[in-house]
């Protein structure tokens, strides 16, 4: 089970009560009242514990577990060992994040005090907010109902959260609007000043950096990422977007709903990325780009070109994915012909 000292489950849930929560069927002969006590991966599971496969890779690991039941494709059953209870869906992984939550949920926020000498008494913040020791918030900011700041975070004069938010410890918010449900890990930085200058021979003259960050609802930040507000108009997070730890977001740029960005990606200023983009761990965006709905960049490609929506990348500078392929197979080929003296 997950470690008491950090995590709580919640209870025992029947197994009909979860096979609901996972929109999942119930294979023949289960008793839906069994109880079970917590989530487990197949190699460590018992027989209270609820499973799940996903992929065929793990096979052999479902064929010898001995949790009571798992969550799994029906192209799998013929490999489940005697007597499991068995949840059948086509999304296993979804279903087991559903189940999980239920035995996880979010500890509730528990009230703070208003006559704390680091939050202002100007701001707008909900009875059920929860701000962990050291927390500044700044004048006139606004904090939504059950939302969780950490420790030594700083949330700046302005600044908006919406609802059932999670900041982690040593977060910066600042020139910013987050909508609900969104979560920020540790050492992030929202809403700084965008690397902005008029270049000349004697001196670069800093341009001011006037714009926001919006930040729509179920966004998912990670650690230490870095996302700056824009110069005039607002750098735009679309709801649902995930964004991986150490990735540089430049201002005025734009994400749709739902875009993927995996770590130490760098998106440079101006550049817009349409709804589901997908850019791989080190991929490098120059600015002024449009990239469209649902393209794919592959890891460590450097793209200077527009995208075009479905197309899929790699390389540097990056080229359709089967043409960039072609080429690394043929080098590899050449160099294998040559003779090594």
């Amino acid at each position: 089970m997950a470690d008491p000292r950090f995590f709580n489950v919640s209870g025992s849930f029947k197994l009909a009560q979860l096979a609901l929560i996972a929109e999942a069927s119930l294979s023949e002969g289960t008793d839906p009242g069994k109880l079970f006590t917590d989530v487990q991966p197949l190699t460590s599971a018992g027989p209270d514990h609820i499973s799940f496969l996903d992929n065929k890779g793990y096979l052999q690991e479902f064929s010898k577990t001995r949790a009571g039941a798992c969550i799994i494709d029906p192209s799998f059953a013929a490999n489940a060992p005697p007597g499991i209870a068995l949840l059948f869906t086509k999304k296993p992984y979804h279903a087991y994040a559903r189940i999980a939550h239920h035995f996880y949920p979010n500890v509730a926020a528990k009230p703070i005090s208003r006559s704390h000498p680091l939050i202002s008494t100007n701001a707008i913040i909900a009875n059920t907010v929860c701000i962990e020791p050291g927390a500044v918030v700044g004048e006139k900011a606004e904090i939504g109902n059950n939302t969780r700041i950490g420790a030594n975070s700083t949330i700046g004069p302005g600044v908006r959260i919406g609802d059932d938010c999670k900041i982690d410890g040593n977060v910066t918010l600042q020139y910013c609007l987050l909508g609900n449900r969104v979560i920020i890990h540790a050492g992030a930085r929202i809403g700084q000043d965008g690397f902005g200058f008029a270049l000349g021979k004697e001196s670069h003259l800093k341009v001011p950096q006037l714009g926001r960050v919006i930040i729509g609802d179920n966004v998912e930040i990670g650690a230490n990422t870095t996302i700056d507000r824009g110069t005039g108009p607002d750098t735009i997070i679309g709801s649902g977007c995930k964004i991986d730890n150490l990735v540089q977001i430049a201002h005025n740029v734009c994400l749709g709903n739902g875009c993927i960005i995996v770590s130490q990606v760098g998106i440079s200023g101006s550049t817009e990325l349409g709804n589901y983009v997908m850019a791989g761990g080190q991929a490098g965006l120059t600015g002024h780009l449009k990239i469209g709905d649902g393209a794919q960049i592959a890891a460590q490609s450097g793209v200077m070109r527009n995208i075009r929506t479905g197309e899929k990348v790699g390389g540097s500078p990056a080229k359709p994915l089967r043409n960039w392929l072609k080429e690394v197979a043929a080098i590899e080929r050449f160099v294998s012909k040559r003779k090594v003296y």
